[in-house]
């Protein structure tokens, strides 16, 4: 384990078996320096239990990542269970996952994630007190990672291309889920020009019918002729073989994880592509959590998230003055936040 390449120094990891529920699952707490521990169960029929291992280490990094940078009181952490959320999610199962998030005494607090809803979460809480929507207004669901992610989108709109907007830009958006298709009503409004890909034909023909949106296949999305790559989908897909057939000058987008390995960043510099980091553009989801102990309310939700927009203008104006990447520039804050909370 701490020789994993994704271990990176994590608090703890536990493995949770507890085979009358059928839960299989690992949770990962990366950092409390900043506070207890923030992030998504997701529920995944994983290849393998390695596979599951090196997502599960990925994501809780990103969310201590996510929370450093965006000023709030906590650190990030993550759950995956081995299973088909549409086959083996049950009742029982979820319970489980509440009794394992129970456990570690609120080291941990979890949230809904790929597979799991806000209506699980209300199962868990039925075992832990440990969730996140557990208020009135935060158990309807709002696009709040779209609106972080479109908000990144704006600052690095102005600082890429010296507009306000999006007019005349074409952003190609890969994904149509809870984050990629509400954020091409958000772009479509601002003038943006789309197109787009996902596995379910029936998004993408809603994309096209109401945004006027161009469709590709899944695997065309990284050769279509655009401005803007957004991806919204899975993480990995900026690698060896994606960034070299990239049109786009600036990539920012809601899917965690999206460089295959942090040598892709510089891959993607040397092609004079500007990357925001991920972890600050889907940063929506644990803004989202803090605000339910503020107000809760969907305006102030949303607006809470817009902050998003004048972090990542800060990140790319210190990296225009240094000469350091974007990446580099937002890894450096974090890393120093942390040391400071460490000390």
């Amino acid at each position: 384990m701490f020789a994993h390449p994704d271990f990176d120094e994590h608090e703890r990891v536990v493995y949770v078996r507890e085979p009358a529920a059928g839960l299989r699952a690992i949770v990962a707490i990366h950092s409390t320096a900043l506070g207890p521990a923030f992030g998504g169960c997701r529920m995944w029929p994983y290849r393998t239990d390695d596979d599951a291992l090196a997502d599960v280490l990925r994501l809780s990094r990103g969310m201590t990542y996510k929370a450093a940078i965006c000023e709030l009181p906590y650190g990030g952490g993550k759950s995956v269970v081995i299973g088909d959320p549409r086959r083996d999610k049950t009742p029982d199962l979820l319970r489980a996952v509440g009794r394992a998030v129970e456990s570690l005494g609120g080291r941990y607090i979890v949230a809904d994630d790929v597979g799991t809803t806000l209506d699980d979460l209300a199962v868990m809480r039925t075992e832990t007190r440990h969730t996140a929507a557990a208020t009135a207004a935060a158990k309807r669901p709002l696009p709040v990672t779209a609106w972080g992610v479109f908000n990144a989108l704006l600052a690095c709109a102005e600082h890429r291309f010296g507009q306000a907007g999006f007019t005349g830009l074409r952003v190609a958006v890969q994904g149509l889920g809870h984050v990629g298709y509400p954020l091409c009503r958000f772009l479509s409004e601002k003038g943006a020009r789309l197109v787009v890909s996902d596995l379910d034909p029936a998004r993408v023909a809603s994309a096209e019918a109401e945004f006027g949106a161009a469709s590709v296949p899944a695997g065309a999305i990284y050769d279509a002729a655009c401005e803007i790559f957004s991806p919204c989908a899975l993480g990995g897909v900026l690698n060896d073989t994606t960034i070299p057939r990239l049109k786009a000058r600036l990539v920012c987008g809601g899917a965690n994880n999206q460089l295959a390995s942090q040598r892709h960043d510089l891959a993607l510099a040397e092609r004079d592509i500007l990357f925001l980091p991920d972890y600050l553009a889907n940063a929506g989801g644990v803004i989202d959590f803090h605000q339910e102990s503020v107000d809760d309310s969907p305006a102030a939700v949303l607006k809470s998230v817009e902050r998003i927009r004048r972090i990542s203008a800060q990140v790319l104006d210190q990296s225009r003055r240094t000469g350091l990447r974007p990446l580099a520039v937002a890894d450096a804050v974090v890393r120093e936040r942390l040391d400071a909370a460490r000390r």
